[in-house]
């Protein structure tokens, strides 16, 4: 098993490395050249800049088992066909129940978007966000037979 971070803005990059160092998973962040992420514990990725050059990368390394860390829905609905489990950033797991609903949310976003609207912006990250992400990986970790 390993877990891949979809790194391009992904507010929690250190909180997966510290949870995968102490379940001893290794980690795989994959990043685009707009992008400087250094991390020791990790294996890094840097492709080109590109629309989904990132997530094209991510999902052609992901195996059936593997972690996705993304807050892309049409990531996490291509890494769901590989049979990984997906997590976003706060802790949400992506599933084949709930992926359909999500991805019609951001093709009606996208049409309002165009049509010039605004939609409102993602809050300040905070704590609890951070605590409920950790709690939920450690918990996948465990359900997948992982053990500290």
């Amino acid at each position: 098993m390993k877990i891949y971070i979809d790194a391009d803005g992904c507010p929690v990059v250190r909180n997966t490395l510290k949870i995968a160092g102490k379940f001893n998973i290794p980690c795989v962040i994959i990043c685009d050249t707009a992008h400087r992420i250094e991390h020791e514990n990790a294996e890094k990725i840097m492709v080109d800049k590109g629309a989904d050059s990132v997530d094209f990368w991510l999902v052609n390394l992901i195996q059936k088992g593997d972690i996705a860390i993304t807050q892309d829905y049409g990531l996490a609905a291509m890494c769901l066909s590989k049979q990984a489990v997906v997590l976003n950033q706060d802790g949400k797991e992506y599933t084949n129940e709930n992926i359909s609903g999500l991805l019609e949310f951001r093709a009606a976003s996208k049409k309002i978007r165009q049509s010039g609207g605004r939609l409102k912006g993602m809050p300040k990250r905070t704590v609890a966000q951070d605590m409920a992400f950790e709690q939920a990986l450690r918990e996948s970790l465990i359900k997948n037979g992982e053990t500290l």
